[in-house]
């Protein structure tokens, strides 16, 4: 019973071989993790930018990851999520050095922190795993329309069940809860996706989609900021993916062909997956656009 259970855990892989030459990836925080096991596959088939708030993690990330594929085209950059200065920073330098973009992959992400604000004032989890891939998603986009066909892929989680969007007290100023948090950003990722899928259907010819996924419940780092939860990841690690595992809706989000002209979508295991009515709320979403774009400062229609 033990390896049919473990391959239960595991879930689906990625079966694509698509070769991506002359293809440039970009994913954030992709120094552990799925992230780095993302990195990792890709680099064996295009250009990869890893970008990260530590640079001397993502160094080590990504020189293991040039030793171990034989791709020198695995590149550093240093991206900060929770402040926006970086963020801009990040793309204007993005934009001077590469004159293409066929993938963006918005990983990073934050777990059960302490209350705590980012640079511009927003709470930290809806500051880095929504606001700061919103905005680097804008900063970019005019590069992936004319890289196109071309994907964002935006990893969110099954935690997006158990969010909602609370528009009265989005800083979680009222009252704070970081497990709940954390659901409330990943909801948001959902509905992000979504709202971008629907403005960018039919625009153009070429296109560029835009699709959500939940990795599975993967044995990493994100739960550092919780001792009950490392703990429990120590006990029932083995009913949780490998990072490796984690990383395969990613890729497969990334390259799968079949996945060509699909956009607006959330998988799990390579699969399409259930999105909760939350996530399936248009009106909310095109409010979470506009409220989105006021705190940031940007028009983004």
């Amino acid at each position: 019973a033990v390896p049919s259970c473990r391959r239960y855990v595991a879930g689906g892989r990625c079966k694509s071989t698509a070769k991506m030459e002359g293809k440039v990836v970009i994913i954030t925080g992709a120094n552990t993790g799925i992230g780095k096991e993302t990195a990792r596959d890709l680099a064996r088939r295009g250009k990869v930018i890893i970008a990260c708030r530590d640079i001397a993690k993502a160094e080590a990330a990504a020189s293991e990851i040039r030793a171990e594929t034989g791709n020198q085209q695995v590149i550093v950059k240093k991206l900060d999520l929770a402040d926006t200065k970086s963020i801009r920073e990040f793309a204007e330098n993005f934009l001077a050095e590469e004159k293409e973009l066929h993938i963006l992959i918005n990983n990073a992400g934050v777990m059960l922190c302490p209350y705590s604000k980012t640079a511009d004032g927003f709470e930290m989890h809806m500051g880095v795993n929504h606001l700061g891939h919103f905005l680097l998603t804008f900063l970019l986009l005019e590069r992936l329309k004319q890289s196109a066909p071309a994907r964002i892929v935006n990893v969110s989680s099954l935690a997006h069940h158990g969010g909602r969007i609370r528009f009265h007290d989005l800083q979680g100023e009222k009252s704070y809860n970081r497990g709940l948090a954390y659901c409330h950003s990943k909801l948001a990722n959902v509905l992000f996706t979504r709202e971008l899928a629907r403005r960018l259907q039919g625009k153009f010819q070429n296109q560029v989609e835009s699709n959500a996924l939940h990795p599975g419940s993967v044995s990493s780092e994100l739960v550092r900021h919780s001792f009950v939860m490392t703990w429990l990841w120590k006990i029932f690690s083995f009913f949780l993916k490998t990072p490796w595992e984690g990383a395969q809706t990613s890729v497969y989000c990334a390259v799968a062909e079949e996945l060509d002209s699909v956009t607006g979508q959330y998988f799990s295991d390579c699969q399409p997956a259930y999105i909760s009515p939350r996530g399936r709320d248009d009106e909310t979403a095109r409010k979470l656009w506009s409220v989105s774009c006021e705190l940031l400062g940007i028009q983004w229609d």
